[in-house]
């Protein structure tokens, strides 16, 4: 196994340690664990594409790890009462739906890139959730709700990223009959 499909494997052993640490009300412990994780998600594509070390088991696996991650801490944040429901249901349920139309043009021998909102979307789900951790620290001291701008952020960026998706693969979708 190579260091990027180690570093996407060891984000995945990360979540239930994440998971553990925040249930256990170590909020801070829990941020670092989710920050070093989510730099893994970074870092093991520009491995892997710098080095030429893309596998199958890495572009099945990365993105997958990816997901995992984010929405493990959104459900725990729902299960605190830190994050709405209904904002959790909009990113995962765009993460099945573009998992699956990705599914859908792999059984043709299409690839879907992640485009730039995409990438944004991660971005701001990422920033959100290390805030909502950081109990909105170091904002916290300026009164400033940071950490609720940056989810409704994540929360615009996954529709206007799903439907960007949906949009520009309307083909694929019609084509199989959908």
């Amino acid at each position: 196994m190579n260091l990027p499909n180690k570093l996407t494997m060891l984000r995945i052993c990360a979540i239930p340690v994440f998971i553990v640490i925040l249930l256990m009300d170590h909020w801070y412990i829990a941020a670092i664990i989710f920050v070093l994780a989510a730099a893994t998600d970074a870092l093991d594509g520009h491995i892997a594409r710098s080095r030429g070390l893309v596998t199958n088991f890495g572009k099945l696996m990365d993105p997958l790890a990816d997901k995992l991650l984010v929405t493990s801490a959104l459900i725990i944040l729902v299960q605190t009462g830190t994050v709405a429901g209904w904002m959790v249901i909009v990113i995962i349920a765009r993460e099945f739906a573009i998992t699956g139309l990705r599914t859908v043009a792999a059984a043709d021998g299409v690839v879907i890139a992640a485009g730039m909102t995409g990438k944004i979307k991660t971005v701001c789900q990422m920033v959100a959730i290390t805030l909502l951790l950081l109990k909105n620290w170091p904002f916290c001291y300026l009164g400033f709700p940071m950490d609720q701008i940056m989810l409704w952020a994540a929360v615009i960026m996954t529709i206007v990223s799903g439907t960007e998706y949906i949009v520009k693969n309307w083909n694929i979708i019609t084509a199989k009959g959908m």
